[in-house]
């Protein structure tokens, strides 16, 4: 019989979940706000921001489902995130003039504490550790 692999949603993955829910949260909120208010004094930011925000949604459904498609699902969601916060916290020190306001991703995610740049670390950790067979 085949052995299935661990649950994200179980152990550390429970904090995890509710690390990028609440992180899910606060982009939707901050891009919403960027977006609705201020969308002309920096188009691609806030733009990215709100991609960001869809972003962490996804990665949040899908870990806390936990499914083999939503465990795919995730890490596409995750390693995208990696992505995008490498590329834009660099390009937010080289492009200044196109990040005037701090972003979810914007200088590695320093407004938010980094953690959007140290979550999609451990995102890829805990499904790599949770893909392993159980014995």
């Amino acid at each position: 019989m085949a052995e299935q692999p661990r649950s994200t949603r179980s152990g550390p993955g429970v904090v995890l979940v509710a690390v990028y829910g609440l992180l899910a949260l606060a982009a939707t909120g901050r891009s919403v706000l960027q977006i609705s208010e201020y969308f002309s004094d920096a188009p691609l930011a806030y733009t990215l921001s709100a991609v960001a925000a869809v972003i962490y949604l996804v990665a949040t459904v899908a870990l806390a489902r936990g499914d083999r498609t939503s465990r795919r699902v995730a890490l596409v969601a995750i390693t995208v995130e990696l992505v995008g916060v490498l590329a834009v916290g660099l390009a937010s020190y080289l492009d200044q003039e196109a990040f005037p306001e701090k972003t979810v991703w914007s200088h590695f995610g320093s407004g938010y504490g980094f953690v959007p740049l140290v979550l999609p670390v451990l995102g890829l950790l805990w499904l790599r550790h949770t893909s392993r067979q159980t014995a």
